[in-house]
């Protein structure tokens, strides 16, 4: 055979010493784009524009309804019977329920007076009412802390447990589960549950338990979280205008139209009854109380949400903290669809709407595309069709789609609608690891199951400044500080900003630049409060 030589193999211009690596490496760029690179970016525009439709339409679709339910929708006390339980001359208190308030903490060290002392001032009769405190904390100060609290009111006359565990199996799930199974709550009917930065107004349980007791389909009545600190920083600003959007129309239009909402994880009250038929908790995800939620409306329970009902909160207003939540509150939801979708296929109670509801609109679109979408195209497709300019991306799937829906996304919060564009910008960064939590949650990868408690700061800081005098100035670790795929984000938007304003015709740069810097002030860590440690 003849000797094949190297010529015949590669092109002239590779051999030799004539061009430096920078031109070898042009020519293989060029080699590979035409083929390769631009189809694959051209099916990345399609695939973002599809998921961008299904947002807008989805968006669309609860603006109108919440219109509808506003002005023609009867509301939740005259949709359901409702009326005032009324102690009886005869009978006494025997009107009233029995109620177990569940308060599950951890470490809680800032918050734990607020949610007990809230919980013990609740308008009930003191003979109906339970409140069990499930303390896994793992600090032994913070424990004998909690526990004297609870002497203190039960001194006071008030029917409240404190209860531990030798381990924290299951997290929240295993220990509100645990909870439901003391002999001194059998004999409940309901349970209120309250996360130990909670504080429900004393009418709480007047205006949520008739729900219950005239309507044996009902199972969940959920109030609305209002923040105590969202005037705090500017990251709580962010976050308010994200969540009032959730209780304001998501929560809303659920429970006017299919009785379905994903439960809040806390300032709701269950029907024991209903948890027990749907299988009790489950930890086999993060998101125990949407798990409960779901699996309770395939068994044909009926959920109502009071937007009126509201409970002081408060937001996470460290980034780490509000990191963490993000990564379970996405991570979750995405595991939860992997692990149920089936089910809800195959569930034979359900009508054939709900399933659409709960499938498409419910899991796929809010839990999942909302999240990939901003982040792929945004921060990924839009500056890659700056290098390769052979792919465009249509004006109205980067313009006027996204403006209509960052506009409905705006009506929960008309106070913050100054803060609209950053609130963009700063969702964007978010997006990054809403969508990687996505993906572990799909895949099951490793860190699908991780949970970390959401640290609450009560009025820790507060002390702190007021005590300034005398104090030590404090020193920040820069790793504390730093986060390197958000600043590694912010060069590769960098750079192609500056291409776009050497070479572009679109004025791209404009938006890449602000995008740039938000991401670097993320990324070094000058996001949300500061807290000395």
């Amino acid at each position: 055979m003849a000797e094949i030589s190297g010529k015949t193999l590669m092109p002239e211009t590779f051999q030799g010493t004539r061009l430096d690596i920078a031109g070898q490496i042009g020519l293989v760029w060029e080699l590979v784009k035409a083929p390769l690179i631009v189809p694959l970016l051209r099916v990345a525009v399609y695939i973002c524009l599809t998921m961008s439709l299904m947002l807008f339409m989805e968006r669309l679709y609860m603006g109108i309804v919440i219109i509808l339910v506003k002005l023609f929708w009867k509301k939740p006390d005259k949709r359901y019977k409702w009326e005032p339980l009324m102690e009886d001359e005869e009978s006494g208190n025997s009107n009233f329920p029995h109620v177990v308030i569940q308060i599950p903490m951890y470490n809680e060290k800032e918050v734990y007076k607020l949610s007990i002392g809230a919980a013990c001032g609740l308008s009930w009769p003191a003979d109906r009412l339970v409140i069990q405190v499930l303390d896994d904390s793992t600090d032994p100060a913070i424990k004998n802390l909690v526990e004297m609290e609870c002497l203190r009111w039960a001194a006071k006359g008030l029917n409240i447990r404190y209860q531990i565990r030798e381990n924290r199996v299951g997290y929240k799930a295993g220990a509100l589960r645990e909870g439901l199974k003391r002999s001194y709550v059998k004999h409940c009917e309901f349970v209120a549950i309250f996360d130990a930065d909670f504080q429900p107004e004393p009418d709480y349980l007047k205006r949520a338990i008739p729900f219950l007791v005239h309507n044996p389909d009902i199972a969940l009545v959920q109030g609305r979280w209002r923040f105590v600190n969202a005037d705090e920083c500017l990251m709580t600003r962010m976050q308010e205008m994200s969540l009032d959007y959730h209780f304001t129309v998501e929560q809303e239009v659920g429970s006017a139209t299919h009785a379905f909402f994903g439960f809040n994880g806390t300032a709701g009250v269950w029907r024991i009854a209903a948890i027990n038929e749907a299988g009790g908790w489950k930890d086999r995800t993060t998101v125990e109380d949407m798990d409960l939620a779901v699996r309770a409306s395939l068994r044909g329970w009926k959920f109502v949400y009071l937007g009126d009902l509201q409970v002081k909160s408060e937001l996470p207003s460290t980034f780490k903290a509000f990191r963490f939540q993000q990564h379970r509150w996405s991570c979750g939801p995405a595991n939860l669809f992997r692990k149920m979708v089936m089910e809800i296929i195959r569930n034979k109670k359900v009508k054939f709407w709900k399933k659409v509801y709960v499938i498409y609109s419910f899991f796929l679109v809010r839990k999942i595309v909302a999240h990939m979408v901003t982040f792929c195209l945004y921060c990924v497709v839009l500056p890659l069709t700056i290098l390769i300019p052979e792919v465009e991306i249509p004006i109205w799937g980067i313009v006027y789609i996204p403006s209509i829906i960052t506009t409905l996304n705006a009506v929960g919060t008309p106070r913050s609608i100054h803060l609209l564009f950053y609130w963009i910008l700063f969702e964007n960064v978010m997006s990054f690891h809403r969508t990687k939590a996505t993906i572990i949650g799909l895949l099951e990868a490793g860190r699908a199951n991780e949970w970390v408690v959401t640290e609450k700061l009560g009025n820790a800081l507060k002390n702190k400044n007021n005590n300034k005098a005398g104090a030590k100035r404090f020193r920040f670790k820069i790793g504390d500080r730093i986060n390197t795929m958000e600043l590694g984000f912010s060069a590769f938007l960098f750079f192609c900003a500056c291409y776009d304003f050497l070479y572009g015709k679109y004025y791209f740069y404009v938006y890449l630049f602000l995008q740039t810097i938000t991401y670097f002030i993320v990324g070094i860590g000058y996001v949300g409060t500061i807290v000395p440690s």
